[in-house]
């Protein structure tokens, strides 16, 4: 089982930056497909950062891809999102999440059924 406190979020300006964090407690040992997705009201949660904690590689939908920065720190068990040159269109919910198979072994790793474990949400709100 894994649990998560999500932290960061918040309002800036179109053009800004923000860093979400969310930190993983519980069986932190083994290796995780961790993802980031967001999800504005009446549309579905979509995925747009992935990196699985077993060697590093990192995974991206193409809007976000120039923008977003996923890491994961393993001696703290927690994951981060740096998120550049945000846009109103970026506004929305953002969670963390992690399954154990790896990323690279999903048919589509931002897919959020694919996911079991699930941080609170904390929301982004970009203005123009």
């Amino acid at each position: 089982q894994l649990h998560f406190v999500q932290s960061g979020g918040g309002s800036v300006q179109s053009g800004g930056s923000l860093t979400l964090s969310c930190v993983a407690s519980g069986y932190t040992i083994g290796r995780y497909c961790m993802g980031w997705f967001r999800q504005i009201p009446g549309k579905e949660r979509v995925g747009v950062a992935a990196i699985y904690t077993g060697d590093g590689r990192t995974y991206y939908t193409d809007d976000v891809k120039a923008r977003f920065t996923i890491s994961h720190d393993n001696a703290n068990h927690t994951l981060h999102l740096r998120m550049n040159s945000l846009s109103p269109e970026d506004t929305a919910m953002y969670y963390c999440a992690a399954d154990s198979t790896p990323c690279g072994r999903k048919r589509f790793w931002n897919a959020d059924y694919v996911y079991n474990y699930w941080g609170q949400g904390t929301q982004v709100t970009v203005s123009s």
